[in-house]
């Protein structure tokens, strides 16, 4: 197939508009603005439910703008705007009587740097079960062993829960982040370069946990590392900022196969084999 030169913002392939089911978010036209500065533009992708989708594109193209706009984490940042349609499960995130905070505990988000409370690793993990009322003692033990072991990280600490969460290492702070996440049970989890900072071993328990987890969540990571975005994702989505200044688009979106070896866009097959970003 020839590659068209440009195939123009929010380009996505395999629509699933046909069977709901399938799907976690379904957006379209989405446009966001911080302040004055369009950010992003008309962006429109389904989100398969129980997929790995990884964003990828070049530093400053609105990949982890995007992400945040899943949970509604921009809503924090003071003069943001958002236009367009997302829904989540059928039902519109930004609708009048959404719960933003019950939204980020269906919708969890992992960050680049870990970002463990000042408190105990088991503290740390029932956290979000005390908030949500859980009090009892053997519950609490249950379902801190089963997160932890879930984020490959119980073998490690099982002998130290009382320890302090930020004397981990950065590997170890970033898998208990995750079983923090798990925790309460999210049907989405948003992974914003959750490797950039951490060390080879625990990138591959991440990504080892990723694969595990999926068949019980959705996944959506943002990554500049092609290879790993080839190797962990089912669903690749390419973002790009042209021109300085202007808003960045969704270029291409679909099976991480067909964007790796055949891309429908010359924009896309120039970033992926290092030509440019």
């Amino acid at each position: 197939m020839e590659k068209n030169q440009k195939v123009g913002p929010s380009s996505y392939s395999e629509p699933l508009v046909d069977n709901p089911a399938l799907v976690t978010f379904f957006i379209r036209h989405l446009n966001f603005w911080y302040g004055d500065f369009n950010a992003l533009t008309d962006v429109s992708l389904d989100v398969r439910k129980h997929a790995i989708t990884a964003f990828i594109g070049p530093s400053g193209c609105g990949k982890s703008t995007f992400l945040r706009c899943l949970n509604r984490m921009n809503d924090l940042i003071a003069g943001t705007k958002v236009e367009g349609t997302v829904l989540f499960d059928q039902a519109d995130i930004y609708g009048q009587g959404v719960d933003p905070v019950d939204l980020r505990r269906r919708v969890g988000m992992i960050f680049q740097q870990p970002n463990p409370f000042p408190q105990s690793i088991y503290d740390n993990v029932a956290y979000g079960p005390r908030l949500q009322g859980i009090k009892n003692k053997a519950e609490l033990d249950a379902i801190v062993e089963k997160s932890l072991d879930k984020a490959n990280l119980w073998k490690e600490v099982k002998d130290i829960l009382n320890k302090n969460g930020l004397a981990l290492s950065g590997g170890q702070q970033q898998r208990l982040c995750i079983a923090r996440v798990l925790a309460v049970q999210p049907e989405v989890i948003l992974m914003d370069e959750p490797c950039s900072a951490i060390d080879p071993t625990s990138v591959q328990k991440i990504e080892d946990l990723m694969h595990e987890i999926q068949d019980q969540v959705t996944i959506i990571i943002v990554t500049h590392n092609m290879q790993q975005a080839a190797r962990v994702s089912d669903y690749t989505s390419f973002f790009l900022q042209e021109v300085a200044g202007e808003p960045a688009i969704l270029v291409e979106s679909g099976p991480t196969s067909d964007i790796f070896t055949n891309p429908i866009d010359q924009r896309t097959e120039d970033y992926i084999t290092g030509r440019f970003g």
